[in-house]
């Protein structure tokens, strides 16, 4: 038995329901009831009239806890939560890093190779033919570079040897002549102090030494493990890179496919843009040092270019640290004027770099700000050396592009249609121009 208190709002519902029927202009046939009529706006409305009553609802049960204190609690825990899943799989990661470590560096080489061997394929190479010309001729240039670099090392340490030798002997002589009030006698017993301290150290911690050599020996068997991993993944993702990202795909749920699938195909655009950016950015700024010290006179100029130039991969810190060499070789071999000319070279290379070639050829897909690229160059090299150094900003950049597709931003189409505006207006002003 209900009491009419229960039967109200039926009746008060049935009730304006028939008013609405009743309101309806004659002729016009009543909307049914599964009609698309309420808007997003009332459907936000009544989210949040939901949302008010159950906050409402929850203050009656809590009075003693604040809304901010709740909010706060909130986010503490779901934050908790993802620094939790976030410290599991880098512990994931390290336990095997001897594999993922290979597997990311045959995917920026992939990545590289990869636009190579589609143009092969595009002009009727077997695919299988491209792949390996591709992969052939990458080693063929490292190796190549590798060979040079050291021929010139070769050649050129003793000349260098010889002038640090000289500049050594100078400092010597200027020191003979007591400038700090200090006797030549008193800085040669200094020196052989220096000499004793050394040699007892090394006696003292001789097993340490051999338990070092060691663990570079299994350090190398690694390093050969490794780049038979690099040569092996690499060769793959070029030859079956599709069939192997649709594979992953296919794993995923199906409501989740299409959306992993745009977020990683852009992922994907934006790591080989960065690659044949930063290639062109680190080929500018070996070219420039090493012009720079060519014209100075400097030794060892082949080496100092190349050194720069495999530096450049780490954004920024590696071109500064790699050019402090070039100017430390021209301080030890030239002098300071040498030097200090070398690093106005460096300098001004840095800032044509910085504030002419990345803003133009960089785009959107892999722009990152610099404050981003020093702390993630610096926080990848501190946790994980020159590897998270050097995977430091394609990862941030691939995922700066994934994230916002996810979100429903796609800065590539962006891009496109940027590049496509420019296209047109350019192409008005020529015929605006041409018809005055």
């Amino acid at each position: 038995m209900t009491s009419g208190n229960d039967s109200a709002p039926e009746s008060a519902q049935d009730h304006r329901q028939a008013g609405a029927g009743a309101a309806a202009p004659a002729g016009t046939a009543a909307a049914p009831a599964d009609s698309t009529a309420p808007t997003s706006s009332a459907a936000t409305t009544a989210s949040a009239a939901a949302l008010t009553d159950s906050a409402e609802a929850r203050g009656r049960v809590e009075p003693f806890v604040s809304p901010a204190l709740r909010t706060a609690a909130a986010w503490s825990w779901r934050a908790l939560i993802v620094v939790a899943a976030v410290a599991a799989l880098w512990w994931l990661l390290a336990q095997v890093k001897i594999v993922v470590l290979p597997v990311l560096i045959a995917l920026l080489i992939g990545a590289l190779l990869s636009p190579l061997a589609r143009f092969l394929v595009r002009h009727r190479w077997p695919r299988s033919l491209a792949t390996i010309a591709a992969v052939l001729g990458f080693i063929v240039v490292v190796l190549g570079l590798l060979a040079l670099v050291g021929q010139q090392l070769y050649s050129g340490f003793s000349d260098l040897s010889d002038r640090v030798m000289a500049g050594f002997q100078a400092i010597s002589s200027w020191l003979q002549s007591s400038p700090f009030g200090i006797e030549s006698s008193q800085i040669s017993q200094y020196i052989d102090q220096g000499l004793a301290k050394a040699t007892s150290f090394l006696e003292e911690r001789s097993g340490q030494l051999f338990s070092g050599v060691a663990g570079a020996a299994s350090s190398v068997t690694d390093f050969f493990a490794g780049m038979f991993l690099v040569l092996f993944s690499t060769i793959f993702f070029v030859y079956d890179g599709q069939k192997i990202f649709h594979w992953f795909i296919g794993m995923l749920p199906v409501p989740a496919r299409e959306k992993t699938q745009g977020a990683a195909l852009r992922g994907w655009q934006s790591l080989v843009q960065y690659v044949r950016v930063q290639i062109l950015v680190a080929a500018v700024d070996a070219l420039g040092i090493g012009l720079g010290a060519f014209i100075l006179q400097v030794p060892l100029v082949v080496p100092l270019t190349v050194l720069v130039f495999m530096g450049s991969f780490i954004p920024i810190v590696g071109a500064i640290l790699t050019g402090a060499v070039a100017v430390l070789v021209a301080l030890v071999s030239q002098g300071p004027i040498t030097a200090l000319i070398m690093l106005g070279v460096v300098l001004a290379v840095q800032q044509i770099e910085g504030h002419v070639l990345q803003p133009f050829i960089m785009g959107k897909a892999v722009s990152v700000h610099p404050l981003a690229v020093v702390l993630g160059v610096t926080g990848g090299g501190f946790l994980f050396g020159i590897p998270g150094a050097l995977f430091a900003v394609p990862l941030m950049a691939v995922a700066n592009t994934t994230v916002l597709y996810l979100h429903g931003r796609d800065i590539l189409a962006e891009a496109q249609a940027d590049a496509e505006r420019k296209k047109q207006e350019k192409a008005e002003r020529k015929r605006a121009k041409a018809s005055a």
